[in-house]
């Protein structure tokens, strides 16, 4: 039998640390509420599919972008290719719709504008007028809906049946009579500037008692929250409390419903182009292109189906993503 081994003392001492030699150890990270909300994201394929999406049409409807990209793939829009339309009736002379090489998306009926340039430039005044109408109704509908939520009384209750009258309004159809009534020039702007300005004022203003309703909800519950108390008791101001302590807790709310407004804007916007009082032809929107098609949809059917499928897919894709940054940043998400 073999003797023990003896260990002095420091010996022994030493061993806990010799078991460890060797180990790695990674310190445990904290996370910030941004990092987990970007993995829960990463974990949503469609959400992140749609959010693709949105980046490469925003980057096509870039000012440079779009006429490169519409020269590559295309022709200008509102460039005539009559050679290649049938004289009697009125349709492209090639096989579905005009698609070829040099027009991927096919061309207009009796005029042979390049289709694909048009969608393209269409989809710039989607978006132009989608995110600045939606940037418009998230400012006030933020504003009107903290001020109500927080202070409550008499203020609560006239912000709230200012929000009842608006959306009552008969939007549509105070769109069409102002844009008859509006002169050629106004505060410097002219043609489908001017157009697309009061567009952003009709759909931006009147829109903003939908995401004031939910900002107005959500701060009437943190209100009564614990932090909201302890800054009371450390003698914050109102203007304080409001700013820094209940405003930074609506983001996640105001971003996830600026994502589901903004398609919400771009078939509104669609919506008056096809009734006539949206952007002004030649310049391309994707209504003004519906409203066309139906007048010709008997020569060249592709004539609606390429506009139509924009709208479907532009609107698809905000919706699929807002749907999934709305899961990501849900707190009581796993």
């Amino acid at each position: 039998m073999t003797a023990p081994i003896e260990v002095s003392g420091s010996e022994a001492e030493a061993q806990p640390d010799a078991v460890l030699a060797g180990m790695e150890r990674k310190a445990i990270q904290g996370r910030s509420l941004g990092q987990i909300a970007w993995l829960r994201l990463k974990r949503d394929k469609v959400a992140l599919s749609g959010g693709a999406f949105v980046l490469l049409l925003i980057f096509l409807s870039l000012p440079g972008v779009t006429g490169l990209v519409a020269g590559w793939l295309g022709s200008p829009p509102n460039d005539f290719h009559q050679n290649l339309i049938d004289p009697t009736l009125g349709g492209p002379l090639e096989p579905l719709g005009g698609i070829s090489a040099e027009h991927i998306f096919g061309l207009e009926p009796i005029n042979g504008r390049d289709l694909f340039s048009r969608v393209l430039y269409g989809a710039r005044v989607s978006l132009l007028i989608g995110v600045l109408a939606t940037m418009v109704s998230v400012v006030i509908g933020t504003v009107m809906g903290i001020t109500a939520g927080y202070f409550g009384g008499w203020v609560d209750t006239l912000i709230a049946r200012t929000m009842d009258v608006f959306l009552a309004f008969p939007l549509v159809l105070f769109a069409i009579s102002l844009v008859g009534v509006i002169p050629r020039d106004l505060f410097g702007l002219t043609g489908n500037n001017l157009r697309i300005a009061i567009l952003v004022f009709i759909i931006g203003f009147f829109n903003w008692p939908y995401i004031g309703r939910i900002i107005r909800g959500q701060t009437m519950s943190l209100r009564e929250r614990e932090f909201v108390d302890a800054a009371r008791s450390m003698g914050a101001r109102n203007s304080t409390i409001l700013f820094k302590e209940i405003l930074p807790n609506l983001v996640a709310p105001v971003l996830v419903y600026a994502t589901l407004l903004i398609p919400t804007n771009i078939l509104f916007e669609a919506a008056l182009s096809f009734l006539g009082v949206g952007i002004n032809p030649p310049d391309p929107s994707w209504g003004g292109m519906l409203s066309q098609a139906t007048e010709l949809y008997s020569v060249a059917p592709h004539f609606v189906i390429v506009p139509g499928l924009a709208i479907f897919v532009t609107v698809l894709a905000f919706n699929l993503f807002g749907d999934g940054l709305r899961d990501a940043l849900d707190p009581r998400a796993r």
